[in-house]
């Protein structure tokens, strides 16, 4: 059986519950929610078992914090013996608009703390990624605040929706391939 791991990035505490940079965590307890299943916790992470279609997805999220997430990924990859083809890292990114996703084989950090680690620590920029979109609707200077802040009323309103599209994403990147998924959800 194929096996896949699935990051979701995200902040452990719940202070970070609920907050636009935890969208991977979302994705992930979205999809072992679907299959009723719970996490358990890992070595460095929060860790869940599902299975789609035949392949094995292993769903982690990293108890390391944000900028530290290399750590858990790299251990897991190891653990799990899956390679970087059969990852993958489900980011919240800013440049995109709300609830638009993202799928690509590779690319670089963008500023985005976990993604630099991840990139640090794996040597390489290639490995796929899921990024889904938080906007950036933010005045100069609160970034911090607006990535670590809550879902506003309106992005609440269809954020159950897209997020269940991204979990979709995720299946389809196990079954289908990566093109073939790209081309199906990033129009979505």
């Amino acid at each position: 059986m194929s096996k896949f791991l699935i990051i979701g990035l995200g902040n452990i505490g719940d202070e970070y519950e609920n907050t636009r940079h935890n969208i991977g965590f979302k994705i992930v307890e979205h999809l072992a929610a679907e299959a009723k299943i719970k996490f358990t916790s890992g070595r460095y992470a929060d860790v869940a078992e599902i299975k789609h279609k035949g392949k094995q997805l292993i769903l982690i999220k990293p108890t390391t914090f944000m900028n530290l997430s290399g750590k858990a990924i790299n251990y897991w990859l190891q653990q799990e013996k899956i390679s970087v083809e059969n990852l993958m890292v489900l980011v919240d990114d800013l440049a995109l608009p709300f609830g638009k996703i993202r799928i690509g084989p590779k690319g670089g950090a963008g500023g985005h703390n976990g993604l630099t680690n991840i990139q640090e620590t794996l040597n390489t920029e290639n490995y796929p990624r899921l990024r889904f979109g938080i906007s950036n609707e933010f005045n100069k200077g609160a970034q911090v605040n607006y990535v670590l802040g809550k879902w506003n009323e309106e992005e609440l309103k269809t954020l159950n929706d897209r997020i269940k599209i991204a979990a979709d994403a995720v299946k389809a990147f196990s079954f289908i391939g990566l093109q073939r998924c790209m081309n199906e959800f990033n129009t979505k």
